[in-house]
């Protein structure tokens, strides 16, 4: 019996959210727009269920760099108004379209000129009529049993407000690095970590000239205890690598004393590189890209700056 619920719920649900694909329109467009030229913020407004959703789809927004908090309907009347500005988009949630708190800001709003979105299931209700731009969120019925408990059409306003939200972000250009800038913490902000963050520098970064020995070589790989030695020349141009796997595979195959050459002799050229500003884990894919166990750090020029090897992601838990 449940299992048969769960199913019942779900499939009204994702029907639901289905069905505002053949009303997307102009409209749409137009809402994205008027959001992008938003020079204050977006304000999301709603009560109670219509509310909630509310709340996760102006946090949505100031996730993806859009300015956005959200205002309680009935606080407003209260006081909360003055958080309003003419420069804002007010985004309101309701699917009846008559929520008393929200006809009762109407009059606010367009005294300060505030431009008004609404979503709503009634879009000839009096706040769609009042509204600049209008998304039908209409559902043909709850998910509920008694067909009385918003559920369907929560689903649906939520819906609707993430593809506000991520066609906003595309409109914006919003790339990763603007993301990892605004998610510094927990698992994601790990993951958008940038590379100089995490890269061995100055002292811990094992590197010698191209005239070193290779028991200089060996004694710096050692010492700074990352299997491996950068080369570069005295200006710190990068010109090439050694690591522990270079080293075997060089006494294997040559009959003459390897301690005898130098790193310029040994070394391998064109190294895996990444600027300082490039994510932890585009590192991360290089390295299993090319087999790899470290990525040398370069600038512009090509000066090594740094290293970052896999332990250093391994702390992070991207695998």
């Amino acid at each position: 019996m449940s299992l048969d619920t769960a199913k019942r719920v779900l499939r009204i649900e994702s029907e639901a959210i289905a069905g505002l694909l053949e009303r997307l329109d102009e409209r749409f467009e137009k809402a994205v727009e008027l959001l992008y030229a938003c020079k204050g913020r977006v304000v999301v407004t709603g009560l109670g269920k219509s509310g909630l959703i509310g709340r996760k789809i102006a946090a949505t927004f100031a996730s993806i760099g859009t300015p956005s908090f959200f205002l309680h309907a009935a606080e407003a009347l209260h006081g909360d108004l003055g958080m309003l500005t003419a420069d804002d988009v007010l985004l309101a949630i309701s699917s009846s379209g008559e929520t008393e708190e929200l006809i009762e800001l109407l009059e606010a709003v367009k005294r300060l000129g505030i431009h008004l979105i609404t979503l709503t299931g009634r879009v000839q209700s009096t706040l769609a009529t009042a509204s600049d731009i209008v998304l039908d969120i209409a559902v043909k019925e709850e998910a509920c049993s008694l067909n009385l408990a918003p559920t369907a059409s929560t689903a649906a306003a939520m819906a609707m407000g993430d593809a506000l939200a991520v066609s906003l972000l595309d409109r914006r250009g919003f790339k990763e690095d603007d993301f990892a800038t605004l998610h510094p913490g927990g698992r994601l902000g790990k993951k958008l970590r940038r590379v100089d963050a995490l890269m061995h520098a100055g002292e811990d970064l094992p590197r010698v000239l191209p005239s070193a020995k290779m028991p200089d070589v060996i004694y710096e790989m050692s010492r700074k205890g990352l299997g491996l030695a950068a080369v570069a020349d005295a200006g710190g141009k990068l010109l090439g690598i050694i690591t522990d796997g270079d080293l075997r595979r060089m006494m294997q195959k040559r009959k003459e004393n390897v301690l005898e050459l130098t790193a310029a002799d040994c070394m391998t050229k064109n190294p895996a590189t990444l600027p300082r500003t490039e994510l932890a884990a585009r590192a991360l894919r290089l390295m299993e890209e090319k087999k790899i166990t470290s990525v040398l750090v370069v600038d512009e020029a090509g000066r090594l700056e740094g290293v970052v090897h896999v332990h250093d992601l391994w702390t992070l838990q991207l695998f």
